[in-house]
Formats: structure tokens, sequence, C-alpha cells
């Protein structure tokens, strides 16, 4: 037996790609986000993880990947706990728990996102 039989085709991927892109505005962008540093400022910081939540949501809804939209549905009293969880270990470890943030912040936020 000839081992050409057991190889399949390869499919071309390129042609059942669909296309990816963002189509939020800038105007959009700087209305949302100033509008989410005036709630953090007016709250004295209390509502950041709100103001968070709103940019990302926005950014979801303008983001098309491979022809699927994204769709984000994290809550601002969800990342609120994390966000005070987080705080307390940074102050506990003096700081040190400051470079792991970024990492738990992005594993938070690609957890609450998904396609439509």
């Amino acid at each position: 037996m000839s081992t050409e039989a057991y190889v399949s085709q390869p499919v071309n991927a390129a042609s059942h790609k669909e296309a990816s892109y963002f189509d939020g505005g800038l105007f959009q962008y700087i209305g949302w986000s100033l509008f989410g540093l005036l709630v953090t400022v007016c709250t004295f910081g209390i509502c950041y993880p709100w103001s968070i939540t709103m940019i990302l949501s926005w950014k979801a809804r303008h983001t098309v990947i491979n022809g699927k939209r994204l769709r984000f549905h994290g809550t601002a009293i969800g990342l609120f706990g994390n966000w005070i969880k987080w705080w307390f270990l940074c102050i506990i470890t003096l700081g040190i728990y400051s470079f792991w943030l970024f990492i738990a912040l992005e594993k938070w936020k690609t957890k609450h996102t998904s396609f439509e």
C-alpha cells in the first residue's frame, strides 16, 4: 500500500477565512474614555471597575474576528470583587503582586469575552 493514500489534500484556509475588523470610531472612544474618567474622578476611584467594564464592552461590540462579533459579559460588580482582592494582595506583598496584576486582569477580561 502506498502512504500517499493516507495523506489528505490540504484545504485552502484562505478561502474559508472571513474578515476581521474593528468598526469603532475615534470620537466614540474619546467620549467613552472621558465619561469613564469623569465617573472615576467623581466617585474617588470607587467606580473605576465600572469604567473598565464599560470600555471593554464598547471594544468588544465593535470587534469582529473571522466574521464573528465579540461580546463582553463581565460586570462591574464582578470586577470590583476581584479589584478588592488584588489590592489586598498588593498591600500584603508590599507591591510585589502588582507585577502579576496585569496578567490577572487579562485573564479576567478573556474569561468574560466570547463570540456572539
